[in-house]
């Protein structure tokens, strides 16, 4: 009996990695040769400083600050991540995900600003608006088969307007600026508690524990969907709606269940962005900010793994900072954004690169498997 040759690539683990990893580095090399179109003398200068983004700083104390900085940013990345790839195990291309984002910062500032509730009641209200969207996409497709994407990203646009009109109420908009006031001065309950965490960035104010929030709902999410029945259950309705049926599953259910999940997650990751006070809400935007759709690349590029997301996550808001460090004279600072959406491209090709791993890994035992039999003196079949 011939045993496969033992090889990493086998692993499908590794197999994600690697695929993600090329993404990262086309996406680069794309960016790299646009930087040398725009103008060569400067591009790899700039190219650097995206991706050195805090340790441009010669000081240890500045680049802590910074990377305090870059990690609050991620947890709602993270979050929204997690929301996209939880719909996607079971099945459903969530969307809809920017839109309960938005309902979940509608929520959290709300309830901050205006009622003046403290953090985790804030925190929950953002979950709820966030789980009832998402309900809505699951009850639409539940019940009169409209599809998730569809219904996602129209509720985006409703909930947009929905919270720039709410967000502009007196008490809640700076009537001096087109953003919401500032919750640090007005209603210091609301901020998530820092418990100490700032002394490890420098006292920098924003870092609370939004951070480790994150990274424990990753572990939860991780455990749901594969160590526990109600995860099975999610799965298996997605991978066939009828065969779940058929053994009795409440195929329904669980479709609307997933969805307000995947909302709840997604708006808990606005309440853990501006509970922290690193930023406040411009009543005046247009378009749907684009944190919700960030979170599909970064579950694509995470290899749909809510650990491989955390890594992502912290990534994807690396460099996209790191573009404020470019050469404005010559470069703009969107040209971070421009390898980020590169990046985000080339997720798509995460399948196909895994798939031509595995056909290369068959081929060569194939290979190998006729060899061997041409050595006993037989004929290759």
């Amino acid at each position: 009996m011939n045993k496969k040759r033992f090889s990493p690539l086998r692993n499908e683990g590794v197999q994600m990695l690697l695929a993600s990893l090329l993404c990262i580095l086309g996406g680069l090399l794309i960016g790299f040769v646009v930087l040398l179109i725009i103008e060569p003398s400067g591009a790899f200068e700039a190219i650097i400083a995206i991706l050195k983004n805090f340790f441009r700083f010669s000081r240890v104390n500045q680049r802590l600050k910074y990377l305090g900085q870059t990690l609050v940013r991620t947890a709602p990345l993270l979050m929204c991540s997690l929301s996209v790839l939880f719909a996607y195990k079971v099945g459903m291309f969530n969307i809809g995900a920017a839109g309960q984002y938005v309902a979940g910062a509608c929520a959290t500032l709300f309830c901050a600003l205006y009622l003046k509730m403290p953090w985790w009641a804030c925190m929950m209200a953002a979950m709820a608006a966030g789980a009832l969207l998402g309900a809505i996409s699951g009850a639409l497709k539940t019940f009169r088969n409209v599809n998730v994407v569809i219904s996602g990203i129209m509720l985006n646009w409703i909930m947009l307007y929905v919270t720039n009109t709410v967000l502009s109420l007196p008490g809640i908009k700076n009537p001096m600026s087109p953003y919401t006031i500032q919750i640090r001065g007005n209603s210091p309950t609301a901020l998530l508690p820092q418990m100490g965490l700032q002394k490890l960035f420098n006292n920098e104010k924003s870092v609370t524990i939004a951070i480790p929030i994150a990274i424990i709902m990753a572990i939860v999410v991780w455990v749901i969907l594969n160590k526990t029945k109600f995860g099975y259950e999610l799965k298996a309705t997605g991978y066939n709606y009828h065969a779940a049926k058929y053994c009795g599953m409440k195929e329904n259910r669980n479709i609307i269940l997933t969805m307000m999940i995947a909302g709840a997650l997604a708006g808990m990751g606005a309440s853990l962005l501006y509970l922290t006070g690193i930023e406040e809400w411009e009543t005046t935007i247009s378009s749907v900010p684009a944190m919700g759709f960030n979170g599909i690349a970064v579950a694509f590029l995470g290899g749909l793994s809510p650990i491989g997301s955390i890594l992502a996550a912290y990534f994807i808001q690396h460099i996209t900072l790191g573009g404020g460090n470019v050469d404005l004279s010559v470069y703009c600072a969107q040209i971070s954004s421009l390898i980020s959406s590169l990046i985000i491209f080339l997720c798509a090709f995460v399948g196909f690169f895994r798939l031509t791993m595995q056909n290369y890994l068959r081929k060569r035992d194939e290979a190998a498997a006729a060899k061997a039999q041409v050595k006993k003196g037989g004929r290759p079949s």
